[in-house]
């Protein structure tokens, strides 16, 4: 599996929030749910990458 790419993201503490319970609620991690939420935008966008990890929706 190639390396996983690092990013520092800034967040308004609001959404942080907002994320931190969504990821509670579906027992992930923060970061975890930050990749749901962005490969979830990306295939609704019809943009999403064609070689994928399995989704666990």
């Amino acid at each position: 599996m190639p390396e996983r790419k690092k990013l520092l993201l800034r967040l308004d503490p609001d959404v942080y929030d907002a994320v931190a319970k969504w990821a509670a609620d579906d027992l992930r991690s923060i970061n975890a749910q930050i990749e749901y939420a962005l490969r979830l935008a990306l295939k609704t966008a019809g943009r999403a990458p064609r070689r994928s990890p399995p989704s666990d929706e």
